[in-house]
């Protein structure tokens, strides 16, 4: 129990960053299945839309 009250503000702090890094996934996970891009740019101009959303342009 010591340690634990010892540590409390680092396990607060990643506990927290470990929340934000899942938020982050979470999202990736669900925009890729939405179709979504990470980039956020016009895929006309990406050397790589060829490749992207099964060849389609968006």
């Amino acid at each position: 129990m010591a340690w634990i009250i010892a540590n409390a503000v680092n396990i607060v702090v990643c506990a927290v960053l470990a929340l934000l890094v899942l938020a982050v996934v979470i999202r990736m996970i669900r925009n890729k299945k939405s179709g979504r891009t990470s980039c956020g740019c016009d895929c006309g101009s990406c050397p790589m839309s060829g490749n992207c959303h099964g060849g389609e342009s968006r």
